[in-house]
């Protein structure tokens, strides 16, 4: 197709990553993105993925794709102490950037970025990808349409296995100034899409705890320290006043999965699933006075991704690629974007400072 943005992938490998498991098959079978360029760190790996995704172009150093004329726009899907510096690049080459959450290892690098994009009138989109979960967006209707009346208490929970050993690849996450631990990621996500729902936090304390103090690495079986935390509970209000519990913990064995619970004055409302909606498949129950609760079908109006996008983890991340191609059209979305990203890294601040200091917070 003659209008479809022509994309260039930072991070393509060809196994086990979150882009080769959600960005690569998702962008494969848009009808809205060409797969123009991949790029890795090495010139050889570079043409493997080049190979294995059809794309026109391959390269190994992501400077020299950004300033390539056949780009439109650059996916950044790296790790995250590696977010920065390509997506500062592609921006300031004039490209318009989906990248991954975090958008930064730091709120100053969001800051950085975020001011480099609104500078250059360029359309950005970040990884928080519940967002645009058919489930949560018609969750979020009925909520706005009076489902559950006025919101009385909102809980969040995602207790997910994994914090007792890590493979090779992985290891790095146990350092918490790298910007990839159970705080940013899996709570960033689960309280993104809390806030998305329900309404921004307002007054609340925070809890957040490193329980395990040293994982295996599977592959050396080594036992390393970790200062990453594990564990984040937080309680308090939203800004709508609604009362606020959140717990998001990575734990040994047999994690409870993901859920969020509205209840109102007038019904209640419930998502929950094997892991975060930002991830995949998500159920949702409703009631409304008192009547028991029962399954409730999402309409079929809140799938928009291209028709044949795989299920599972590439469908939301199909989601985000027809909003991001629809911004560069000039439509307006409500595509999450670089300032949604600064005001959850933000967020993240100042719930460890709630942590760190004691005291209650409150946020904006």
């Amino acid at each position: 197709m003659s209008n479809q943005v022509r994309l260039g992938l930072i991070g393509a490998g060809v196994s086990g990553t979150w882009s080769a498991r959600a960005h690569l098959p998702a962008v494969l079978a848009s009808s809205d993105m060409e797969l123009t360029a991949v790029c890795t760190t090495k010139a050889a790996s570079a043409e493997v993925a080049r190979a294995a995704y059809g794309a026109r172009l391959a390269f190994h150093d992501y400077r020299a794709m950004v300033m390539s004329r056949e780009i439109d726009a650059a996916a950044i899907v790296v790790r995250v102490p590696a977010h920065f510096a390509p997506t500062k690049a592609a921006l300031e080459a004039g490209k318009h950037v989906y990248c991954e959450w975090p958008l930064g290892r730091t709120t100053a690098e969001a800051e950085e970025l975020t001011a480099l994009a609104t500078s250059k009138g360029l359309v950005t989109a970040v990884g928080l990808q519940a967002r645009v979960n058919p489930t949560l967006l018609y969750m979020k209707e009925l909520i706005d349409a009076g489902y559950v009346g006025e919101m009385i208490t909102v809980h969040v929970s995602l207790l997910r296995e994994g914090v007792l050993a890590r493979p090779s690849h992985r290891i790095w996450q146990r350092d918490v100034t790298l910007g990839a631990n159970t705080l940013t990621i899996p709570n960033g996500h689960t309280l993104d899409a809390m806030r998305f729902v329900a309404g921004e936090l307002g007054t609340f304390t925070a809890t957040v705890v490193t329980q395990v103090k040293q994982w295996r690495d599977t592959g050396t079986g080594d036992m390393l320290d970790v200062t990453a935390p594990d564990n984040v509970l937080i309680s308090g209000r939203l800004a709508n006043g609604t009362v606020l519990s959140s717990h998001v913990g990575t734990i040994p064995h047999a994690g409870s999965g993901y859920r969020m619970e509205v209840y109102g004055r007038d019904g209640t409302l419930i998502v929950s699933g094997d892991d975060s909606p930002q991830l995949g498949e998500v159920s949702l129950q409703g009631s409304q006075h008192g009547a028991s609760l029962v399954s409730l079908p999402v309409p079929n109006r809140f799938a928009f991704a291209t028709p044949g996008t795989p299920a599972g983890e590439p469908r939301n991340v199909g989601q985000m690629y027809k909003l991001f191609a629809k911004a560069i059209g000039g439509e307006p979305t409500g595509l999450p974007n670089f300032a949604t990203a600064l005001r959850l890294h933000r967020l993240i601040d100042a719930i460890q400072e709630s942590s760190d200091t004691g005291r209650t917070v409150t946020f904006g």
